[in-house]
Order: C-alpha cells, then structure tokens, then sequence
C-alpha cells in the first residue's frame, strides 16, 4: 500500500511547525536592526549595525513589547521613541546586569536632528540605565524589555506599520533611538531601527528545511 500524505495536509502541518502562533503557541514577533546617525567611529558604527536588534513582541491585552539586545562588550544606555500608536509605557523589565529608569538624560536622542525628520522624542517615551551607565546598560548576553500600552483602537499591526516607512508600505510614525556607549576610545553612537524587519535565522532555516521536505515528498510520490 502506498502511504503518501497529501501535500495539502503536509503544508498544514508544516504551517504549524514553523509558525506556531499560527495555533496559538507563541506570541507574533517582528524584529528590527539599527542604523546609525551619527557616524563618529567607524568600528563602532560597524558594531552597532551588526549587534543592536529589538524585537517587537504582541502581548495581548492591548500590549506591545520591545526587547532590546546587544551581541558587543558596548554599553546600550538609552532608549528612546518619537510617538506612533503608543500611548505611554506601562513597565521596564531586564536581565540581571542591566538597570534602567523611565526617563533619560539628555531628553532627546543625541543627533537626532541629523535624519529627517528630526527625530523628536515624545514626552515620557524614554529610558536610561541607572548609575553608574554603563555598568548598568545592555551589554552582550543581557536584555532590556519596554513594555508599552497602545492608544484606543490601535492593534500590533498598527505598531508594525507605524515603524516602516511609506516606500516599505509603512506611515512612519513611529521611531526607535538608541544611544549606546562605552566603545573603544570611549566612542558612542546613536542609532535609529531601520525600516523593514529582519527574518529570524531560525525561521528562516526552518522555512528552508520545510521546502526541501516537499520537494523530496512530491518527486517520491512522482516515482511512485
């Protein structure tokens, strides 16, 4: 007897496999990397670019969060964001190692006025690490979540297309500034999310091995 699985029900499986808050297993997450605007040392900029990512996580419950990490011995010290469909945030969590405050000094993300539109941090949307800076600030293996409420009747996709830009399908409304210090030569940086998001390598593997599992499924049915 010939026991093939239909290539519809296979897809369906491999859909849950692969993307299990298809079946409600996991939370949607969108992640983003970061450019920099401030371009004061070239191996920093290179760092940052390379290191900094956020992941914008849908909590539920009209709830957004943003974990940040930095794969470098750099110090994350600030957050920041230019308004978009959040309403104000509703609590600051991180790993051991890392201690932030809502608010920030300086108010507003250090060059910001160099992109344009000048990034303008709205009131209350900020953070920084607790003295002394960048003992306390994201540095590798360690993360900072900002957890935000939205405005009334905005959703994460909302969120999501507030940070792309009009020509990636977005409005941008809404923006990211980190500044992050303790580079070589005490250098610092500024830097603001860039406008797509970046695939997940495990996602992305996944989805790989998934088409390579269909393609050896149909040529085994075909030889059948």
């Amino acid at each position: 007897m010939n026991h093939t699985v239909p290539v519809r029900g296979l897809l369906l499986a491999l859909a849950v496999t692969l993307y299990p808050s298809i079946a409600g297993a996991a939370p949607t997450v969108t992640s983003y990397l970061f450019e920099d605007i401030t371009h004061s040392n070239a191996g920093a900029e290179a760092d940052g670019e390379t290191n900094l990512k956020v992941d914008v996580i849908d909590l539920g419950g009209n709830q957004v969060r943003f974990t940040f990490t930095n794969n470098s011995s750099s110090s994350l010290a600030d957050v920041y964001f230019d308004d978009g469909a959040l309403l104000g945030i509703a609590s600051i969590t991180s790993s051991a190692g890392v201690s932030f405050s809502q608010g920030a000094s300086p108010p507003n993300l250090p060059g910001g006025n160099l992109v344009s539109p000048a990034f303008v941090t709205t009131a209350g949307f900020l953070a920084d690490s607790d003295a002394p800076v960048p003992h306390n600030g994201v540095s590798m293996g360690e993360w900072l979540a900002i957890d935000f409420t939205l405005k009334p009747g905005q959703s994460y996709n909302s969120v999501i297309n507030a940070l792309a830009l009009p020509n990636h399908g977005g409005d941008g409304d809404l923006r990211i500034g980190l500044h992050v210090q303790a580079y070589p030569g005490n250098a610092s940086e500024s830097y603001i999310n860039i406008a797509s998001p970046v695939p997940e390598p495990e996602t992305y593997a996944l989805f790989m091995a998934g088409l390579g599992l269909l393609g050896f499924m149909r040529r085994r049915r075909n030889a059948s």
